[in-house]
C-alpha cells in the first residue's frame, strides 16, 4: 500500500476491528452463538451497519427492538468470553493497513480508537503482533459517547498529543467515519483495501 501521509498529518488514529485486525467475521460468530442462546436475531447486515457501537449498546438496542428480557451485562460477559476463547491464529491483519502502520511507527504518533473494549482491542492487536506499535489504545467506553460521536477520536488525539485536525483516521465503518470527521480528522475508508469487504 503506497499511501502517503498528507502534509498536515502529524498523527495517525486507527479503528481496530475490521481496520487493523481482520476479525469482523469472528466477532459476528461470537454474536451469533451468544445471542442465539437467548433467541435474539442479529442479521449480518445489521451487524456491519452497527460496526463501532459498544457491545452493551448493541445488546440494549436488540433487547428493545425484539422485546427480549435479558441481562445486558451477562450477555456482554458471555459474548466477550466466547470471542476471547477463539484461537489466536484465526485473527489476521488487514495487510494494507498494517503495512501503513509499520511504515509510520516510530515516525508519527499512532493510536487505536475503538468502539470495542480496550481489552478486546488489545487482545486482537497482540494476536497479530502489533500492539506495541501504538502509543495508546482508547475505547469509547472510557472516552464518552460512542461513535458516531467524535469522543473516542478526540480522546485518541489527546492521548498522542496531536490536535485532531492534524490526524488522519483509518476506519471500516460508516459510524466510525462519521465520528472521525466530526472530530475534525481526515478520515479514510479502508474497506476497499480489504479483500473480504470488496
Amino acid at each position: 500500500m503506497n499511501w502517503q501521509a498528507p502534509a498536515h498529518c502529524k498523527g495517525l488514529v486507527f479503528d481496530c476491528d475490521g481496520t487493523v485486525v481482520d476479525n469482523m467475521p469472528l466477532h459476528y460468530e461470537a454474536w451469533s452463538i451468544t445471542l442465539g442462546r437467548y433467541g435474539i436475531d442479529f442479521p449480518e447486515n445489521q451487524f456491519y451497519a452497527w460496526a463501532g457501537l459498544p457491545i452493551t449498546d448493541i445488546i440494549t438496542r436488540l433487547r428493545i427492538e425484539q422485546r427480549v428480557d435479558v441481562d445486558v451485562l451477562q450477555v456482554t460477559r458471555e459474548y466477550e468470553h466466547y470471542f476471547h476463547e477463539l484461537p489466536a491464529h484465526r485473527l489476521q491483519p488487514v495487510r494494507p493497513v498494517v503495512e501503513i502502520a509499520r511504515r509510520f511507527r516510530g515516525k508519527l504518533p499512532m493510536a487505536i480508537a475503538t468502539g470495542s473494549t480496550t481489552q478486546s482491542a488489545s487482545t486482537s492487536l497482540e494476536a497479530i503482533g502489533v500492539l506495541h506499535w501504538f502509543d495508546a489504545v482508547i475505547s469509547s467506553k472510557e472516552s464518552g459517547l460512542a461513535k458516531p460521536a467524535p469522543d473516542v477520536f478526540l480522546a485518541a488525539a489527546r492521548a498522542i498529543g496531536v490536535p485532531a485536525h492534524a490526524c488522519v483516521a483509518f476506519e471500516d465503518g460508516d459510524l466510525g467515519l462519521q465520528a472521525a470527521r466530526a472530530a475534525g480528522m481526515t478520515a479514510l475508508d479502508v474497506r476497499p483495501w480489504n479483500p473480504r469487504s470488496s
